[in-house]
């Protein structure tokens, strides 16, 4: 179940247009680098390897951090230039979600529902929603230093929903869930996906597999790829394969070719390998995954960056 909406803040859909975006630290180092999407309403799995510039390109995105270069225009304004209109429809779990650990559950989300303009009443039965949503209506008056990890990532998802977002960005957002949440996670952002914009940034194929409508594979600061999940799993066909080997044998077939994973047999090793060719006689032609799919993708040599532009220092937007 979603939270739901009323029909005046679902009305229109919006459009965030990312435009050859760049960030450049200090020293030169690019951790955003020619990126340009455009993005409509639906669910966009951002996938890349710790340090590919997901969270660089979060932060720009909610206004959080200025770009050294490029736009980011939300329904034809800079965000940038003007980020106000953005910031009043936008919600974001950043990374590292810090909490006041003295107050409660309900305690932290009033507090941010009166900075986000919430009227009392109005904020305390969208409370009640949210709590419900995450499966915290038993723990809302736990103080959330007492709170599991698991438990204080399920207040951030809610927090990120308070405002009804037409924006919602979520980087990293299943880190300390157990099997059971994610799938309840996942569930969410697949109806919340359904009016708004959802940008889902992880490292986890699984985050994305059931519900992303588009996939974004990241590498270096770059985008690698675009594509629904069916059109990345059409790029890795022909490309998958299994072997069975003995154990011994695993580091030359590291050393030769990219491998999508082992199983331990009776009979021996069962390897995936990633490869344009058959690696092996007795290789067998697999159907392809998603992680295969990806792990093809985000190992391919990028394209190469253009000339840095020139830095700026980095501007915190509130």
């Amino acid at each position: 179940m979603c939270p739901s909406a009323t029909a005046g803040s679902m009305a229109g859909m919006k459009t965030l247009r990312i435009h050859d975006l760049t960030k450049e630290y200090r020293g030169g180092k690019r951790a955003v680098d020619s990126f340009s999407l455009t993005l409509r309403p639906g669910v966009l799995g951002l996938l890349g390897a710790n340090g590919a510039g997901k969270s660089s390109l979060m932060r720009i995105l909610a206004t959080v951090t200025r770009p050294t270069s490029g736009q980011v225009l939300w329904e034809g304004t800079d965000i940038a230039r003007r980020p106000g209109p953005l910031r009043r429809t936008v919600g974001y779990l950043p990374q590292d979600f810090g909490v006041y650990p003295q107050l409660t559950a309900r305690e932290f989300l009033g507090y941010l529902a009166a900075a986000k303009g919430l009227r009392r009443r109005s904020a305390k039965a969208r409370i009640d929603e949210l709590l419900d949503l995450v499966n915290l209506s038993g723990s809302s008056r736990q103080r959330l230093g007492a709170m599991s990890g698991g438990m204080r990532q399920r207040v951030g998802i809610a927090q990120a929903l308070l405002n009804d977002p037409r924006l919602l960005i979520v980087d990293e957002p299943t880190v300390g869930l157990d099997p059971e949440e994610r799938l309840r996670f996942g569930n969410l952002l697949t109806g919340l996906g359904a009016e708004r914009i959802v940008i889902l940034s992880t490292h986890i194929v699984s985050d994305v597999a059931a519900t992303a409508d588009r996939i974004a594979v990241m590498g270096g600061g770059r985008l690698l790829h675009h594509d629904t999940p069916e059109g990345l799993l059409r790029a890795a066909e022909g490309r998958v394969w299994e072997l069975t080997v003995e154990p011994g044998q695993l580091p030359l077939l590291r050393s030769r070719f990219l491998l999508g994973g082992t199983t331990r047999t009776p009979q021996g090793v069962r390897v995936r390998i990633l490869s344009g060719e058959r690696p092996a006689p007795q290789a067998e032609p697999a159907e392809p995954r998603l992680d295969d799919a990806y792990l093809l993708l985000s190992s391919a040599p990028a394209a190469p960056a253009a000339p840095a532009a020139p830095a700026v220092k980095e501007a915190m937007a509130w």
